[in-house]
């Protein structure tokens, strides 16, 4: 395909943050790029709504220390960043019993503690010899990826309790079970982070940050600088691609007017929709950069080859509903509470205070929380109004009567989006990672991935999402301009500090 007779050099599928950072690279280099989008907005897994004058984060909320990406970004653009209430007493509820404690260890009697230890420690031991960019590669890849995390930890052999309270952390960082897992790919994940810690944790953790305005607003403003801006209301329904690198005929459903220019103007809204149409664009190469389940859906002619169709097809998405409470105040700060409970085994595992960082003492209070795995799939098939009464419920046992009475509730089903169809990253079971695992971020033709995903720091994470659709952006730079200066594709990497994208994720960021 000649330049003459593609509509771009690049059509992005997806304006996530992978697939903006990729078109921003990719606009940096040179070439016309074209960026499209289902939704009627952009920022992927991130959803940042209004609600009773509180602005929340529907979808990812928190950066933490080592994702220096996300908090470059975040600089760059002038938005700042503000720490997650983490002041006064935690709450545990441990079979129906409520304790207040100052850490939620202390609410774990000595050996069931040192049972928890002893299985992050370990964890941690084989998250050390996974390689992050190719975890098929570690020297037990088939014995770990043979056997689920739950498998793994009962064979262990430490108290129940110990696993009750590890379970909690995974379902809040996989939105799945230990039995959903393989345990290469739960290694491999804490390998990319740093740490379970980094996972895990709220201050020193992935918690530990939140950005001023919420996250989506970051996505739009790197959507407004791009060139051609994103065509939203635009889900590609197919890709024709020629197996000898000749290009790729996209087939694209209309459901708005296309935002074609940098002003997005009214496309970041639903309205002046005058029903689907049917358009076809060309491209010399195509990143798909949306999750697996949902590039899955997508008409590719000639099918894709065996292994990669049946990597993408064994990797769901997690199931997660995120929950916001607003309350006339903050009342349990002023009960020396810092709004988390923890709740090994109930129907919501962790919540945390997401009140507004310039809270006024007669302002709202936010108690923001999940519904995970299977109690995200139950919850599901309830109306919002009773899962607002089980939060409330919930919270009523955890924090008091005063918790009975919120003034507004909301929630996001995330595995009923049908652009997403689950959060918080896509997961693999047993088996998935040591016979697919190469095909994740392998070019088929002229086509490349992108996606938290596809990242080798901080998978699951916008931070990773960021690394990826860089990483795909310079692949694709460097076929396209192969005669361009070495290393130049690199320096287009959207990073003003031209940091190394694959810096220790233990390095700590200052914002």
């Amino acid at each position: 395909m000649t330049d003459a007779d593609a509509d771009a050099d690049v059509i992005v599928v997806g304006a996530g943050f992978a697939g903006l950072s990729a078109a921003r690279a990719l606009a940096g280099a040179g070439l016309k790029v074209v960026v499209l989008e289902a939704r009627n907005r952009v920022g992927g897994r991130t959803h940042t709504v209004e609600r009773s004058g509180v602005t929340l984060d529907l979808g990812g909320q928190w950066i933490g220390p080592g994702q220096s990406r996300i908090a470059a970004l975040a600089d760059e653009l002038g938005v700042d960043t503000y720490p997650q209430y983490d002041d006064g007493d935690d709450v545990v509820v441990r079979a129906g019993t409520v304790v207040r404690v100052a850490s939620p260890a202390l609410a774990f009697a000595k050996e069931e503690l040192l049972g928890y230890l002893e299985l992050v420690a370990a964890l941690e031991a084989l998250a050390d010899t996974v390689p992050t960019d190719a975890p098929w590669q570690a020297p037990k890849a088939a014995a770990l990826d043979r056997q689920t995390l739950a498998t793994w930890i009962d064979g262990r052999g430490v108290p129940g309790a110990a696993t009750e309270l590890f379970e909690v952390g995974v379902q809040a960082v996989f939105a799945a079970t230990s039995a959903d897992l393989s345990l290469l790919h739960v290694a491999h994940y804490v390998a990319a982070a740093g740490g379970w810690s980094a996972l895990t944790d709220t201050t020193g953790g992935a918690q530990e940050r939140r950005i001023v305005g919420g996250l989506e607003p970051l996505a739009r403003r790197l959507a407004e600088q791009l060139p051609g801006g994103v065509q939203l209301d635009s889900e590609v329904l197919g890709l024709d691609w020629d197996r000898d690198n000749d290009g790729v005929t996209v087939t694209v459903q209309r459901r708005a007017p296309a935002a074609v220019g940098s002003d997005l103007g009214g496309t970041m809204g639903p309205g002046g929709s005058t029903g689907a149409r049917i358009e076809w664009l060309r491209a010399r190469r195509v990143i798909v950069a949306v999750p697996p389940t949902v590039a899955q859906r997508i008409a590719f002619d000639p099918t894709l080859p065996p292994a990669r169709d049946q990597l993408m097809a064994n990797m769901p998405g997690g199931s997660v509903i995120k929950f916001h409470v607003i309350y006339p105040t903050p009342f349990w700060r002023a009960a020396g509470l810092s709004g988390q409970v923890i709740a090994p085994g109930a129907v919501v595992g962790a919540t945390f205070d997401s009140t507004a960082p310039n809270h006024v003492p007669d302002g709202p209070g936010v108690i923001t929380g999940f519904f995970e795995a299977a109690h995200a799939t139950a919850a599901g098939r309830h109306s919002q109004q009773d899962r607002r009464q089980m939060v409330v419920d919930h919270l009523v046992a955890a924090l008091g009567e005063k918790a009975a009475a919120p003034q507004d509730y909301v929630d996001l089903d995330w595995s009923a989006e049908p652009h997403t169809r689950g959060c918080y990253g896509a997961h693999l079971p047993p088996g998935a990672w040591t016979r697919w695992g190469p095909e994740l971020r392998h070019p088929v033709g002229p086509i490349h991935w992108a996606g938290s995903e596809c990242a080798t720091r901080w998978v699951g994470y916008i931070d990773g999402a960021i690394e990826s659709g860089r990483t795909t952006a310079a692949e694709v730079a460097n076929q396209l301009q192969p005669n361009a200066p070495s290393g130049a594709h690199h320096r287009y990497d959207g990073d003003p500090h031209g940091r190394d994208p694959h810096h220790s994720p233990t390095e700590r960021t200052d914002v």
